[in-house]
C-alpha cells in the first residue's frame, strides 16, 4: 500500500468511525470509555492521524455495534471479491439506514440490527 493510499484509508476509516459514533449518539469521550481507549486517541483516529491496531479496531467496532470486518475494510486491511463487496455494501447500507432513522430510539435500532443480522446468518447457513 502506498503512502497516499494508506492516508486515504485512514481518512476514510476516521470518517466512518465519526459517522457511526454520531449515529450511535455518542461523544468521543463516551466512545473512548466504552472502547477502553483515550478520547484523544479517538479524536486522532477520526481525523485520520493514526493507524489503529486490530485490538483497537475490535474494541471500537464492539462499542459501535459494527462488524470488525467492516472496520478492517475501511482501514484497507481486507480485500474482498466484487461479489462480497456488493453484499457487504448492501448490508452496510441497511445497517446505516437503521442507525440513521430518527424515528427509532436506541433500543429499537439495536433490536432491528439484531434481527437483521440473525436473518443474514440464517441465510448463510442455508
Amino acid at each position: 500500500m502506498t503512502r497516499e493510499s494508506k492516508k486515504d484509508h485512514l481518512g476514510g476509516l476516521g470518517e466512518f468511525i465519526r459517522a457511526q459514533r454520531r449515529l450511535a449518539e455518542l461523544s468521543q469521550r463516551e466512545l473512548a470509555k466504552i472502547a477502553d481507549v483515550s478520547d484523544g486517541y479517538v479524536s486522532q483516529l477520526e481525523r485520520g492521524m493514526h493507524e489503529p491496531t486490530v485490538k483497537v479496531l475490535r474494541a471500537i467496532a464492539a462499542a459501535l455495534d459494527i462488524r470488525v470486518n467492516t472496520m478492517m475494510r475501511y482501514a484497507g486491511w481486507l480485500e474482498d471479491s466484487a461479489a462480497q463487496d456488493s453484499d457487504q455494501n448492501d448490508e452496510h447500507r441497511v445497517e446505516t439506514a437503521i442507525r440513521a432513522d430518527q424515528r427509532l430510539d436506541t433500543q429499537q435500532k439495536q433490536a432491528l440490527l439484531s434481527v437483521y443480522r440473525s436473518f443474514l446468518e440464517a441465510g448463510a447457513d442455508a
